[in-house]
């Protein structure tokens, strides 16, 4: 496991070049969150607490995941684009780039060369190394689009994956005037640097450590402090082996707060064909 963990393979064959634009988008971002305790307040804390959850577990892993990757249930096509504008604000890319390569990553799992985020080429590859040493193959839209064809037919996400960064400029604007610079730093840079770890652990630790429900093909386990950080989506072993199901958590332990929101808009009548059961009967190890 520490091999594995220190670990570093860029490229098999032909190393990428190191994205030196986006080196310096996320070390900025980072920079400034560490201002966080000379800008601190109550309901800076607050704020950052509610948007890591709303961009995380509505945005992020209930909208651009178990929804768009996966199509684990339907909801209305307005509320369906107001989820994946909640996701776009998460900063993790447009919805066509995230489904392209979530699907790549579930289609070629822990492949070397076809997995955007192989967990094979050691920790910090999959953890953030392969967004600083881009392969065209993942990052050019003519190729990640292939992957998400059913997005990419409609305008509004080809629009949305295009412009999702000038998003940032309405809400850090809206934050100021509720709050100051305060609600800034909180609640896009320090909100911003902390969904990112917490949604690169599933890449990266949920790959390393924890247990396997399932004898999948695959190296994903569970990971119950993944699972708390991202609302659910630790379970990872549970997800590798039934991707399509609408929750992860299988256990009556294994808490998925994502799951309870799938949950609620059902009964609210919103989420429709949501996939609850597993299509068939997987290899308990």
């Amino acid at each position: 496991m520490t091999a594995k963990f220190l670990a570093f393979t860029p490229e098999i064959g032909n190393p990428p070049s190191i994205r030196w634009v986006n080196v310096a988008f996320f070390a900025a971002f980072h920079a400034l969150a560490l201002l966080a305790p000379w800008f601190f307040s109550w309901p800076a804390l607050g704020l950052l607490v509610f948007l890591h959850w709303l961009f995380g577990s509505i945005g992020i892993c209930l909208g651009y995941h178990r929804l768009l990757s996966h199509k684990s249930f339907q909801v209305p096509k307005w509320l369906e684009y107001a989820i994946a504008t909640i996701g776009a604000l998460a900063l993790q890319g447009g919805p066509i780039f995230w489904v392209g390569g979530h699907r790549q990553h579930h289609a070629h799992t822990e492949d070397v060369n076809l997995d955007p985020y192989s967990a094979q080429r050691g920790f910090w590859w999959s953890h953030m190394l392969w967004i600083f040493y881009p392969r065209s193959e993942f990052f050019d839209y003519e190729i990640y689009q292939k992957y998400a064809p059913d997005l990419a037919r409609q305008p509004y996400y080809r629009w949305l994956d295009r412009y999702f960064l000038l998003l940032q400029i309405p809400l850090a604007l809206l934050l100021y005037v509720l709050g100051g610079w305060s609600f800034v730093i909180y609640g896009t840079f320090l909100r911003s640097v902390l969904l990112w770890h917490s949604t690169w652990f599933v890449n990266s630790a949920s790959h390393l450590w924890g247990y396997r429900t399932f004898d999948a093909d695959d190296g994903a386990r569970n990971l119950w402090w993944v699972s708390l950080v991202t609302y659910g989506e630790g379970w990872h072993n549970n997800h590798h082996t039934y991707p399509h199901m609408a929750k992860s958590g299988l256990s009556w332990w294994e808490i998925d707060m994502t799951w309870w929101s799938i949950k609620l808009l059902q009964t609210l009548g919103l989420a429709k064909k949501v996939v609850s059961t597993p299509p068939h009967s997987a290899t308990i190890k």
